[in-house]
């Protein structure tokens, strides 16, 4: 069973649902708000070799 990085709620993971990897699109703003108000943030400088 897959879980829902938001609210660990089922999530269906097929290209059936717009909001993947999350399980609504309520989740999926939460989650980029917390993004924009850096409660999030990548912890170190991308590099190149991330981007493979």
């Amino acid at each position: 069973m897959n879980k829902c990085p938001q609210c660990d709620g089922f999530v269906d993971l097929s290209s059936k649902n717009q909001f993947r990897p999350f399980c609504s699109e309520k989740c999926k703003l939460l989650d980029l708000g917390e993004w924009t108000n850096e409660e999030h943030v990548i912890s170190r400088p991308l590099e190149l070799d991330d981007l493979d």
